[in-house]
């Protein structure tokens, strides 16, 4: 697993770049996924993460309201996003993220 300064300096040159995309999908890679893993199994996991990301730009852009400054109605659009994604980060660390100690 990458070190959390290595994954930041990744991810700020990929935003850099114009690839927030692709700089959570390698930090997702780097952090969750095993290095042998197949690469056509890599490739599909890589569109469905870009289509995950694409459903969510394209999503925003349909509900937002049309005005030019975000409204109380598209930050609580904001927030329940944060919330439903923040739960499936939580559920997801259960599952999958040893913890340590011996309880």
């Amino acid at each position: 697993m990458a070190d959390r300064a290595y994954l930041e300096r990744l991810t700020k040159d990929l935003v850099d770049q114009g690839k927030l995309v692709e700089a959570g999908w390698n930090g997702l890679r780097l952090a969750a996924i095993p290095l042998n893993t197949p690469a056509a199994q890599l490739e599909e996991m890589r569109a469905a993460f870009f289509a995950g990301a694409h459903h969510l730009f394209a999503s925003l852009m349909c509900v937002f309201d049309e005005d030019e400054e975000p409204t109380d109605a598209d930050l609580r659009k904001l927030d329940l996003i944060e919330r439903e994604l923040a739960g499936f980060i939580r559920d997801y660390e259960m599952k999958h993220v040893k913890t340590e100690g011996s309880a």
